[in-house]
């Protein structure tokens, strides 16, 4: 599911994140009460997202993320790795020693962030605020990802994009990432959408004529496995969510933060 968990998912996430108030309670099956955590106070846990992040309001009414925010600062310590990474596999293939290599980015907070839209709604999802906020295609760039797909592109690393945003979308996500710095290829061959009503051959499975099957790990899991038979070596794939991740034919993964929703 995309973006559909955000409320429940900070709700987890709130449950998660440091609760450390007890109370008890005492159960029909059970004589002495036993002890309960007191879920981590939402207000609370929405100002930690802003420290972490460095949210500022611009004079447009943008909210931004801070370029020495810790979030900045984790985004970089990620990419130094991958970035060594991609040159060993780069290295290896110049030597004959495997298939092209191909880096995989998800693009919602991946490569482009969505904070903007997280705190003008106040971390409320809605399908068609949502909706005009891709296609309106004013989303800054991830800290340091347009670097990371140049410094592939020197390497001679194919880049591609995968995501759970519509076909509906793609222009706007496409438009979106040429207009943030990302100078790579952005046509069908290298942007991956959710085409429910009309799937490709190779995510046949995941359509009926009543219902889409197939969840987030599935779709990309199955791109991915595309992806690869059509000659490249996924050396790296690159998502907010673990559900991005999940299901294989990547030789390695690289988790980006985002403690603003849950993708599962």
């Amino acid at each position: 599911m995309r973006k559909s968990l955000r409320v429940a998912a900070l709700a987890t996430t709130c449950t998660v994140a440091g609760a450390v108030l007890y109370g008890t309670v005492a159960t029909a099956d059970q004589d002495r009460p036993r002890a309960t955590k007191e879920p981590h106070n939402i207000g609370l846990l929405v100002g930690e997202i802003d420290e972490y992040y460095g949210a500022t309001k611009g004079a447009d009414g943008v909210w931004k993320s801070s370029p020495d925010s810790p979030y900045a600062k984790d985004l970089a310590r990620i990419q130094a790795k991958a970035k060594k990474d991609i040159k060993k596999a780069a290295h290896k293939a110049r030597h004959g020693k495997g298939k092209k290599p191909a880096i995989v980015l998800d693009v919602d907070d991946t490569a482009l962030l969505s904070l903007d839209y997280e705190k003008s709604t106040n971390y409320t999802y809605n399908n068609d605020t949502w909706d005009a906020y891709v296609k309106a295609a004013k989303r800054p760039a991830v800290f340091g990802m347009p670097e990371l797909v140049a410094y592939a592109k020197s390497k001679g690393v194919e880049v591609f994009f995968l995501t759970g945003l519509a076909e509906s979308q793609r222009e706007g996500a496409v438009t979106n990432l040429a207009k943030a710095g990302y100078k790579t290829q952005l046509d069908r061959t290298h942007v991956f959408t959710k085409n429910k009503p009309n799937p490709p051959a190779y995510l046949s499975h995941c359509a009926t004529p009543d219902a889409w099957k197939c969840d987030t790990v599935q779709f990309k899991e199955g791109t991915r496995k595309y992806i690869e038979s059509t000659g490249y070596d996924i050396v790296g794939s690159f998502g907010d969510q673990v559900s991005d991740l999940a299901g294989g034919y990547a030789d390695k993964t690289y988790k980006l933060p985002n403690p603003t929703y849950f993708v599962g």
